[in-house]
């Protein structure tokens, strides 16, 4: 089959993963503590044109974001954050700012899902929603590729779904470590599109 069949709109959801304030914007947790954020706006931005693409041509688009809790805040996490030495304030705050979302913006009908740690499907409901609606492949974009983006495809191709990640709709604070996960996922579990690829197809 050819790439427009493969992401035919009967079929694909565009999964949008934590394009949040505190991940993306130079005024969020992460760009306060000086991560270049060159990368990621660069994302948003295409992320953007991708979204409207998919509304265009009836492709359901589906939010996922980090949202934490003081009360989420296991002696595991503790305990691994104090290893790490990441003592700063926590990201991703529920009514926080911080958890808002930047670029595309959910509207009216779209499905929203907050999750606690990386994996989109974890303890979200994401699944059993994405079933219901008669789909079996994802074009994903979102942050960051070697974090969460990873951890969620990975999990979505033990679930059998066909994934295809949007190369230039995905990113990490370094370029090179974006391009070595994008190559391992290729080699794995992915397929590898282009927002103009996607846009050319949805229109």
């Amino acid at each position: 089959m050819s790439l427009k069949d493969w992401i035919a709109p009967a079929r694909t959801a565009l999964l949008l993963i934590d394009m949040q304030v505190d991940f993306a914007d130079p005024d969020g947790g992460l760009g306060r503590d000086g991560m270049d954020m060159t990368a990621p706006l660069a994302a948003v931005k295409q992320a953007e044109a991708l979204a409207a693409a998919a509304r265009k041509s009836g492709v359901p688009c589906v939010f996922v974001r980090l949202v934490t809790h003081e009360e989420d805040e296991t002696k595991f996490l503790k305990e691994w954050k104090a290893r790490r030495g990441a003592d700063g304030p926590p990201l991703c705050r529920e009514g926080t700012p911080g958890a808002d979302f930047v670029g595309p913006q959910p509207q009216a009908r779209e499905l929203v899902f907050s999750k606690k740690r990386y994996n989109a499907f974890a303890g979200t409901g994401l699944d059993a929603a994405l079933r219901g609606l008669g789909i079996d492949t994802l074009v994903v974009a979102g942050l960051t590729t070697e974090c969460c983006i990873a951890s969620s495809v990975r999990d979505a191709f033990e679930r059998d779904y066909h994934v295809f990640v949007v190369s230039d709709a995905t990113a990490c604070y370094e370029p090179e470590l974006h391009a070595a996960a994008l190559e391992a996922l290729k080699l794995n579990c992915v397929g590898l599109i282009t927002v103009a690829e996607a846009h050319s197809i949805w229109n």
